[in-house]
Formats: structure tokens, sequence, C-alpha cells
């Protein structure tokens, strides 16, 4: 079952592309490889989200925000390339995580978008990843995911 099959069996809708909030666009295809610019947790129009882990935002709301940004991720790469079936692997992630400076569970809360993304992809979205902590995020959300994947011709 392909990538977009597999959505529609989970119930999940691919969203419209998240506007971009400044000077760039939500990806850019680079011969086989589509890279997304940074996705927010935004669902509907409004952050689910906001503040810091290991702050006023729980770890499963942390989880469930890199989820929504994987999701958004595969919005803006969807845009670039028509189908979701056109990914033939996922290449790397990379998830900011906001949190105060005690807050180490960074992996965990990337997980939400890795797990997601080996939902949709089976063994074509495992992936490279880097879970980093940060101290602020655009919007005050807790989390930001970068996606890069390959793409058939």
């Amino acid at each position: 079952m392909g990538a977009e099959a597999t959505l529609e069996s989970m119930g999940i809708t691919v969203p419209s592309v998240v506007p971009p909030l400044a000077a760039y666009i939500p990806a850019v295809r680079a011969g086989n490889l589509v890279y997304t610019a940074g996705q927010l947790p935004a669902r509907d129009g409004e952050m689910i989200a906001v503040g810091k882990l290991g702050g006023s935002v729980t770890e499963e709301e942390g989880y469930e925000c890199a989820r929504q940004c994987a999701l958004n991720a595969l919005a803006a790469i969807r845009a670039e390339i028509g189908s979701l079936d056109n990914i033939t692997r996922v290449v790397k992630a990379v998830v900011f995580v906001s949190s105060t400076p005690d807050f180490t569970g960074q992996p965990k809360i990337a997980n939400g978008a890795s797990e997601f993304l080996g939902e949709v992809f089976g063994d074509l979205g495992r992936h490279a990843r880097s879970a980093v902590g940060v101290s602020v995020l655009p919007l005050d959300v807790p989390v930001e995911v970068e996606l890069i994947v390959e793409v058939a011709d």
C-alpha cells in the first residue's frame, strides 16, 4: 500500500500547506531530494501547543506536536511532487525541541515525527535524525520539524 492509501486508512487527511511566516518557500526539490522548511505544529490554522518542554508543555503534547509537524512537512512535499507515493525514502528528519535547560527528553519528543513516518512509509520511513534542544522557536511553539526525502524521477 502506498503512502496516500496508508494515510487514508489511518483516517488522516493531508492538510493544505501552511503558509510561510517569512521569506522562504515550504519545500524545494534538488534532483531526487526534496528539502522542507521547518514545519510548525499548526492544525486547522492554529498552533496545537505553545511553550516549552520541561515547562508548560507535557511530553505527550510535544510528541503530538512532532507528529503534526511531520504531517505538515508531508503536505509541503506533496505540493512539490504531486503525490506522497512518489517518495522512495525518508532520508533525514531534524527535530527542534524548545525546552527548559534541564529537559533532556528531546529524543522522545522527536519520536513523534519518526514513528509517524514509520507508520506511513514502513521501512522506507526509517531515517537518520537529529533531535536538538533549543531555547525558543517561532511563535513560541514547542517543536519544529524539517524533512529530507528522496523521490522518484
